[in-house]
């Protein structure tokens, strides 16, 4: 098939000439089934969240050539009944990925989602996903909503603002931002736990990777009753975060303990990778925060989830936009038979 045709086939159409799971050689055209090296050393470009036809496919084709990136392979696969197929690009080149933020300015515009990755984790393998928790795993910034109910959420936000953008020590922005709420009461705190918000498409993700063996852990900067919550809600393994002092049933504006910040959630990742006994590639964290990409760093995959722009650019990959079982995408690309 010529690469004018494969540019005019509708949605449907390019669908019937991919079948779901199956490699097809890429030269200007696909022509044939092929197989993947078992252990491929190229890129992974993974195009999802659209419906596409073949002139999007060219597009995608002629984009990644364009960031010397030859497409040499083509597959169309489905992770999720509730995720609509994907389209990756294999190619041999053993390169540099193309930066998060360039692949979301093309992509965007024309309504999908566009990752690299080169060495994926494998969902049938058992893995470790750590993930961030406030505007990761839940919809809010708890700190925010308890500065809510003290009245003082404008000057807490300002700080947190700083602090996720990376222009504040988070520690110390924890600090000072914990010592405005002091005289909260506790039935306060647990009113706000009840109700959190969960991110679209956490839980399902969970139940997922809890399927095939995978262990789920938070490593959070926010506190441990409302980490504690969100553990119980979508069966989490552990969780880590920092814990506030009560006095008199009343916050005292203190944190005790370690705080869990950018370095001690890396830290949490590698304790658990190690006492798991996983290989690196199989090691996943997601966030959303400056204060994420350490961890992120540290795993065999790190993904910004609705990330800052700052956070996007220093990612491996990036999820823009929809929910969070999208990053079943990045781990189940079929490379072995």
């Amino acid at each position: 098939m010529t690469l004018e045709r494969i540019a005019s086939l509708s949605s449907e159409q390019l669908s019937m000439q991919l079948s779901l799971g199956k490699w097809y050689h890429y030269q200007a055209a696909f022509v044939e089934q092929v197989s993947l090296p078992s252990d491929p050393q190229g890129m992974f470009s993974i195009a999802f969240a659209g419906d596409f036809n073949g002139q999007q496919l060219t597009n995608i084709v002629q984009f990644l050539a364009q960031q010397q990136f030859t497409v040499t392979a083509i597959c169309r696969y489905q992770p999720d009944p509730n995720l609509t197929p994907a389209l990756c690009f294999y190619s041999d080149t053993a390169k540099a990925s193309i930066n998060p933020l360039l692949l979301n300015e093309f992509a965007h515009p024309h309504g999908f989602q566009l990752v690299q990755v080169s060495k994926p984790p494998s969902l049938t393998n058992p893995g470790l996903l750590v993930m961030d928790m406030d505007s990761t795993a839940i919809t809010i910034e708890c700190i925010d909503e308890i500065a809510r109910l003290a009245d003082v959420y404008d000057d807490v936000a300002a700080v947190t603002a700083q602090a996720m953008a990376g222009k504040l020590d988070f520690s110390e922005s924890l600090h000072q931002r914990v010592a405005k709420l002091e005289g909260i009461e506790q039935s306060l705190i647990d009113e706000l736990k009840s109700s959190l918000p969960l991110m679209p498409g956490v839980k399902e993700l969970c139940q997922v990777l809890k399927q095939h063996n995978w262990y789920l852990a938070i490593a959070s900067g926010g506190f441990v009753p409302f980490a504690e919550q969100v553990q119980q809600l979508i069966d989490l393994d552990e969780v880590h975060a920092n814990v506030l002092e009560f006095k008199d049933a009343k916050l005292t504006g203190k944190v005790l303990g370690r705080i869990v910040d950018a370095e001690q959630k890396a830290v949490v990742l590698r304790n658990l990778q190690q006492r798991l006994g996983l290989p690196m590639q199989q090691t996943v964290a997601i966030g959303d925060g400056a204060n994420d990409l350490t961890m992120m760093a540290a795993a065999g995959l790190g993904v910004a989830v609705h990330g800052k722009a700052k956070v996007v650019e220093q990612a491996q990959a990036a999820i823009c936009h929809g929910s969070l079982l999208q990053l079943l995408y990045l781990l189940t690309i079929p490379i072995a038979e």
